[in-house]
């Protein structure tokens, strides 16, 4: 990196002197003392003034007689000023304009087009990456190649996925001994492809499976292929496999194979064709190893939707591997392991943290850990206890706190009663997450929050959970009308999410007996997600009208049991919204105060500035997760 600076600012030193050497030639060149006027130097003449002078070009160097300084002029295009002269008795006497040297006759006449070669080729170098064959090396590979030495990661170091380990295991047991596996006539999957949300964990589970086998590891993106020259993806498809031969038995990793493996044909005008030959190529390469080549090539990608059907047959990506995202026990290893860098209150239990992190993947419980030290970091802490860990969760599910906003005192209080309305239909419905926290406190871009978690992991949900679920996105406009006599934007969100509930109830999941069980769902497909060009329905309009008829029921039918509810609960409504105005936030034991009918017990102290003793984190009873979405609920 040094001497590739250093290297540009030679040559940029280089370009300048040019520069400088040749507009200092012209410079030197055109140099003329503007003293005296023509006038007055022929003037001079006629009056013996002057004694000689010395014509060169334009420019005239004139010497008085007097034996003062020479001074210089130049002449206007005078013909009969050398006749003048001579009449005068003034000696007059030519010399040979000064000409550039050859040298510098050509640097300037070829100048202009050495700096256009030298920008193009600096251009050229920039967008190859400046590697190693600059602007020639268009088809050579972009892989990244891990060696034993420089890939430490292991199976230690990668949790949360066990099964996902034990589906991978055999691969690092045919890297180490491939013959014990040939000996009975056994194959190893020749590619492996991992499946699975962002975040949990793909890429490093393939650096896992090198670092095991103590083989090369060549990582690649699926973007790195395709350029804006036809033909180089395909050359660097076909560099790459001769590298990893080169060097097998070995791993071929390709991060985000969706972007250059996506099924072809698909999109308007028939595709790309410079990523169409690039998979061919890819297709190709992959079906033409050498048996006991010792190459496997691993990709990873969260569209395998999207992906051409020749990549997933038997023989090319013929083993497909599901990273999903953790359960409690895995979110509860995750953490162990990030938790491993940072120095931890003895109060800090990742056992509580993964239950309060339902749905969460490997990536989320990272930065979980990293926000909650920078907590740690601004209260001057030496550990992080764990109010930091609560803090930094509340942070990431619910959003950043804007306290900077100043709100009206009307609008604080309407927060309040929306937020009041959105945790008492909760608490009184079942099979509805318990709220473990309300905040009126604004987050993110919502004024107040009402966030509930789930009890535990849950894979499906039922038509009465989906059913009270949209009661209690209601109950926030309903205690707006109710308690303060108007309706304002701020349940825009909960309608829209409601609205969303009711018709996958209606048109996707088959839950009504007018409709039965049929599936009713527009084709979504969109152009880019590679499948369909256009939508296509199969439903007729009279149809479509029982299906919004059928909607519009669910929606009224769950308005009115939240409203129900919060009329039959008024007295809470009232001591709640007071305790969030006084209080701006509540935790699940205030809310268990109200419900049973006792004052709200006063907030815990605020988090200390140091860390003895470490302040314990609000209980919020056992942490839950919706199966819905996997996460938190958060209403606004």
């Amino acid at each position: 990196m040094l001497n590739n600076s250093f290297s540009k600012f030679a040559i940029w030193v280089v370009v300048a002197l040019v520069l400088f050497t040749v507009f200092k030639q012209y410079d030197g060149a055109g140099q003329v003392t503007e003293g005296v006027s023509y006038s007055q130097f022929m003037s001079d003449a006629k009056q013996d003034k002057v004694a000689s002078v010395e014509i060169q070009g334009s420019n005239l160097t004139v010497t008085p007689s007097s034996g003062t300084r020479p001074y210089t002029l130049t002449a206007p295009n005078d013909l009969w000023m050398v006749g003048d002269l001579v009449r005068e008795g003034v000696k007059v006497t030519a010399k040979q304009p000064e000409q550039p040297s050859f040298l510098l006759s050509a640097l300037i006449s070829w100048f202009p087009m050495l700096l256009l070669i030298g920008v193009w080729f600096f251009f050229m170098r920039q967008m190859q990456g400046g590697g190693k064959g600059g602007a020639f090396s268009f088809g050579k590979s972009r892989a990244r190649m891990l060696d034993e030495s420089t890939n430490q990661i292991t199976f230690s170091d990668v949790a949360g996925c066990d099964e996902a380990k034990e589906d991978v295991r055999e691969l690092v047991d045919f890297l180490r001994e491939p013959a014990r596996f040939q000996r009975l006539g056994g194959r190893i999957p020749r590619g492996v492809l991992m499946v699975g949300p962002p975040g949990t964990g793909k890429t490093l589970l393939a650096k896992a499976i090198a670092g095991e086998a103590k083989v090369p590891f060549f990582s690649i993106s699926g973007s790195d292929f395709v350029e804006m020259f036809v033909g180089v993806g395909a050359s660097r498809v076909r560099d790459m496999f001769e590298n990893a031969k080169k060097q097998a038995p070995c791993i071929i990793f390709i991060d985000e194979i969706d972007a250059v493996g996506r099924q072809r044909g698909a999109g308007v005008g028939g595709g790309n064709d410079e990523r169409e030959q690039t998979l061919n190529q890819m297709l190709v390469e992959m079906d033409g190893f050498e048996s006991g080549q010792s190459v496997i090539v691993i990709a990873a990608t969260n569209r395998p939707d999207v992906l051409d059907p020749a990549l997933l047959r038997p023989g090319r990506f013929d083993r497909q591997v599901v990273v999903s995202l953790p359960d409690v026990r895995g979110r509860e290893q995750i953490l162990n392991v990030h938790m491993r860098k940072v120095p931890l209150a003895p109060n800090v239990e990742a056992s509580v943290i993964a239950r309060g992190t339902p749905g969460f993947s490997g990536a989320d419980l990272a930065n979980i850990v990293n926000e909650a030290a920078l907590f740690a970091a601004r209260r001057s802490g030496r550990t992080v206890n764990m109010m930091d860990f609560e803090n930094a969760k509340d942070k990431i599910i619910m959003g950043a706190e804007r306290r900077s906003i100043v709100m009206p005192e009307e609008e604080r209080k309407n927060t309040a009663y929306h937020e009041s309305g959105h945790a008492i239909v909760a608490r009184m419905l079942p099979k509805t997450d318990p709220v473990h926290k309300v905040t009126i406190i604004p987050r993110g871009r919502a004024l107040g929050v009402t966030m509930q978690l789930p009890e535990g992991d849950r894979y499906s949900m039922d038509k009465e959970r989906l059913l009270n679920t949209i009661a209690v996105l209601f109950g926030g406009r309903i205690a707006e009308e109710i308690f303060m006599n108007q309706m304002t934007t701020g349940a825009s969100n909960d309608f829209e999410r409601a609205t969303a509930i009711a018709r996958d109830i209606v048109t996707r999941y088959g839950m009504t007996e007018s409709l039965g069980p049929m599936v009713y769902a527009e084709n979504e497909n969109e152009v880019f997600l590679g499948r369909s060009v256009t939508k296509t329905t199969h439903v007729s309009e009279a149809t479509m009208q029982k299906v919004d008829a059928e909607i519009r029921s669910i929606i009224d039918e769950q308005y009115s049991v939240a409203r129900r509810i919060i009329e039959a609960n008024t007295d809470k409504m009232h001591i709640m919204a007071k305790a969030l105005l006084e209080w701006e936030t509540i935790n699940a034991d205030q809310i268990n105060d109200i419900m049973n009918g006792r004052p709200p017990r006063p907030p815990e102290d605020p988090e200390p500035t140091g860390d003895s003793p470490d302040t314990p984190p609000p209980s919020s009873g056992p942490a839950r997760k919706d199966p819905g979405s996997d996460k938190a609920t958060v209403t606004a």
